[in-house]
């Protein structure tokens, strides 16, 4: 099932991540990374205000991505050898959530990205010789994988955000 896209006003958003790169498919990436995170996350005694998310800082399908696993949190944390520490911009957001298998996120993706384009919405992004760099692009999940096993019931948010 996949909602119809649309456009949100986002408020910024803090957070602590695991930067990586990645070459799709990346679920070995997600799979030794998640674990650290969460790990760090307990050790800090942080709670999350929101579901874990990748965000997609810099996309070239070809050459690989910079992806960062993260986390939102409450306030500001300082970066240390493990996690780095951000902030999800405020702004407008294209958006739409999707219910199904992972394995679709491309498809969906795209659907998400021609919308936008036959709306003549742009992109908060530049192009780069190491790849599209995105303000802010991301992908929230809601679902915990230990309380919802199965891939085919996973829900996914794709947020990409706007040029203002």
């Amino acid at each position: 099932m996949l909602t119809l896209p649309k456009i949100v006003e986002r408020p910024a958003q803090p957070y602590v991540a695991i930067r990586r790169r990645v070459q799709i498919p990346f679920g070995d990436v997600i799979d030794a990374t998640m674990p650290k995170l969460f790990q760090w996350v307990a050790d800090h005694q942080v709670e999350p205000v929101g579901p874990p998310f990748f965000k997609y800082n810099v996309i070239d399908m070809q050459r690989g991505m910079e992806l960062e696993f993260g986390v939102p949190t409450a306030k500001p944390l300082a970066a240390d050898e493990v996690v780095v520490s951000g902030e999800l911009p405020a702004g407008r957001y294209a958006t739409l959530t999707y219910h199904g298998h992972y394995d679709n996120l491309i498809d969906v993706t795209a659907m998400l990205i021609g919308w936008a384009k036959e709306k003549g919405i742009r992109w908060d992004m530049e192009e780069t010789e190491a790849g599209d760099r995105f303000a802010g692009r991301f992908e929230f999940y809601p679902n915990d994988p230990r309380e919802v096993p199965n891939p085919d019931d996973w829900e996914t948010q794709i947020w990409i955000k706007t040029a203002d």
